[in-house]
């Protein structure tokens, strides 16, 4: 693995934008709506006046500035409205954990899968674990993959199905939208021999699976590459890890994939012949563009294990 850290960032975005960042917060445009969100790494000044910054939708509170944490809206609007990125639809919608019902800083990604299975010119098995509102699976299912899309929360699965829906090109195509526990989905899928070709995966810091499964980042991530591994084809394309844990580096995820990847250990502790897939492992930052400042702003970690 190279030790290097890579910025992840596109220039392409047209339906947001990332306005200015400061004391704790970023003013973000979504279509046409306006949103201050807490951004505590923010440790600087503002840069746009307090008029643009007051000029908003809504805003959401966090705990830790001693307020009623939530959404507190200023304007009315539409409670969902339609996005675009390079010609995938999807809704946006404010929820109850600051996010607007999909990640903006992840389209380098989304950029990545559907030009990686376009160039593998042969049938693609995609699985999307956390996959949240599936945009991600949406731009490997136009690519002309076969997507597996996995969470524990129904909304979230209905939304992808929702997507999925506002993309005529894509209404037909092959999408299964499972709610399951990763583990426990991914030790079914072992033994019944189903096999992918490229993996992404999003795991939160804390959650609950759909029947009150416990998840935490810090002892289950080793679980869960483990288990990744035993459903990877002999030749897989990518995997993805990202993570929003504050405590998460880039390195360590890096680190965890490169791991994951190399030939398995035998008995004795010693590498085993064979089995190891090769390719190489980048790791860096999922950022933005800021436009009051042309900064990259880091909004995620993530590594990105493939074959080059």
């Amino acid at each position: 693995m190279n030790n290097q850290i890579k910025i992840f960032y596109t220039k392409d975005w047209k339906d947001y934008e990332l306005l200015d960042t400061g004391e704790g917060e970023k003013l973000e445009m979504f279509g046409s709506h306006k949103f201050v969100r807490p951004y505590e790494d923010a440790v600087w000044l503002k840069t746009l006046a307090k008029s643009e910054w007051a000029d908003i939708d809504g805003k959401f509170w966090s705990s830790k500035v001693g307020a009623k944490a939530g959404w507190k809206m200023e304007r009315k609007f539409t409670e969902r409205w339609e996005m675009e990125y390079k010609g995938i639809k999807f809704l946006a919608s404010p929820t109850p954990f600051r996010h607007l019902s999909f990640f903006p800083e992840q389209a380098p990604h989304w950029d990545f899968i559907e030009k990686t299975i376009k160039e593998a010119k042969r049938p693609i098995k995609f699985l999307n674990l956390f996959g949240y509102t599936g945009v991600a699976s949406l731009f490997a299912l136009r690519a002309g993959a076969d997507v597996t899309h996995l969470d524990a929360s129904k909304q979230s699965l209905k939304l992808a199905k929702e997507n999925q829906e506002l993309n005529a090109d894509l209404q037909s195509l092959p999408m299964r939208v499972i709610e399951d526990d990763v583990i426990k989905f991914l030790e079914r899928e072992e033994k019944r021999g189903n096999k992918y070709d490229c993996v992404i995966m999003d795991p939160p810091k804390f959650g609950r699976g759909p029947k009150g499964e416990i998840w935490k980042l810090e002892d289950n991530l080793p679980k869960l590459l483990t288990q990744v591994r035993k459903v990877l084809n002999n030749k897989p394309l990518f995997v993805i890890l990202t993570s929003y844990a504050t405590d998460s580096s880039s390195l360590s995820l890096g680190y965890a994939l490169e791991e994951m990847m190399k030939p398995a250990r035998n008995a004795s502790g010693t590498a085993g012949a064979g089995g190891g897939f090769g390719g190489e492992v980048e790791q860096g930052e999922l950022c933005v563009l800021e436009k009051s400042n042309q900064r990259l702003i880091s909004l995620a970690n993530t590594a990105v294990w493939s074959i080059k």
